[in-house]
């Protein structure tokens, strides 16, 4: 199920992920977030402490998390050190190359910033990737 709203921070995502997580029971949570909080210029340590409060607000109801890298807009794209740090510390599993590359190749890109059905493939596999090697799959 994707329950992603386009143009959510990451604040309003964590007000918003304990109230799907109840209704739905997923089993794994695959977190990609803090985008459009580096878009809007805003906090980096918020999105860092919103993602880690996500982790955390899935483990309490055993979800296991996959978290996904947002790159920062810039020349060329980065991605915050915060998210392999969140990882390490949570012992979550960790993708920071997929997004990246997509939105650095214009034709896996729908619009400035948003992948198309072969950027989403590109993302999907990566996905696939890492639970695999995590053993969940």
């Amino acid at each position: 199920m994707n329950a992603g709203v386009p143009g959510e921070t990451s604040s309003e995502g964590l007000a918003r992920l304990p109230g799907v997580l109840d209704e739905v029971h997923p089993k794994l949570l695959i977190l990609c977030h803090g985008g459009n909080d580096f878009l809007r210029k805003l906090d980096e340590g918020t999105a860092r402490d919103n993602i880690r409060s996500m982790i955390q607000a899935a483990r309490q109801r055993g979800i296991g998390v996959v978290l996904l890298a947002t790159p920062k807009p810039s020349l060329p794209p980065s991605v915050p050190a915060f998210y392999a740090e969140i990882a390490t510390d949570l012992k979550v599993p960790f993708e920071d190359a997929s997004i990246r590359s997509v939105v650095t190749d214009n034709r896996l890109k729908s619009d400035f910033v948003h992948p198309n059905a072969q950027g989403y493939a590109r993302i999907a596999e990566a996905v696939r990737a890492i639970l695999k090697k995590s053993g969940a799959i």
